[in-house]
């Protein structure tokens, strides 16, 4: 079985970052399985243009944007608004686990 990759994109400047980070850790820590675990801090406009930064912070699991947003065609160095909330530990739990069984 090949490890699921979890990247964490973000800059310290939004309110819900630190957050974030901490829920991801949490939740890769009560996964059994392989996870290839990746935190990005994103400092500059040109970097989030060159990874299509969605907004910090932006949580991709293998490769895909925790709420399906799609790559913007430009990225920009902004806050990221989730409309339902950052997403819970135990729902970031289970979309692992959902990507992992595929």
């Amino acid at each position: 079985m090949n490890s699921v990759k979890i990247e964490i994109q973000y800059f310290t400047g939004c309110p819900n970052s630190q957050k974030m980070v901490e829920r991801v850790k949490n939740a890769v820590e009560q996964i059994s399985f392989d996870i290839n675990y990746k935190e990005t801090l994103v400092e500059t406009p040109e970097e989030a243009d060159r990874l299509k930064f969605r907004g910090s912070p932006t949580l991709l699991i293998e490769g895909k944007d925790f709420e399906n947003l799609p790559e913007p065609e430009k990225g920009s160095l902004s806050c990221r608004y989730y409309p339902n909330g950052l997403p819970e530990t135990e729902q970031i739990i289970n979309e692992i686990k959902r990507k992992e069984s595929k």
